[in-house]
């Protein structure tokens, strides 16, 4: 651990971090990668949250210039984070690395 500055850290990943080369979606093997760096991290003692966004899948914000109702538009977008969060989860858990999902939309 002494080789880190800091014990805990947030990882902000962007939706279109997780597409790869792709236009949309989700990169399985994008996920993959960046599990398995988040791990070693983990492995070597650091605490790390991450917050994902879903841009990948959908932008409240292009829905509601396209004529949704902004807050069903934002609603989506935050059912599109939670579809990458629990991505993210998967491949944590195909590492065997501790993973939770946490939302304030409730499902």
């Amino acid at each position: 651990m002494s080789e880190y500055l800091y014990k805990r850290v947030l990882l902000k990943l962007s939706g279109e971090a997780l597409m790869g080369e792709g236009r949309y979606g989700i990169d399985p093997e994008v996920t993959e990668r960046l599990a398995r760096q988040v791990k070693q991290l983990h492995d070597d003692g650091v605490q790390v949250g991450i917050v994902v966004g879903g841009g990948n899948i959908f932008r409240g914000l292009a829905g509601s210039a396209n004529g949704m109702d902004r807050a069903q538009a934002d609603y989506m977008g935050m059912l599109a984070t939670v579809m990458n969060a629990l991505a993210l989860q998967d491949a944590f858990e195909r590492l065997d690395a501790p993973c939770r999902v946490m939302s304030a939309i409730q499902m």
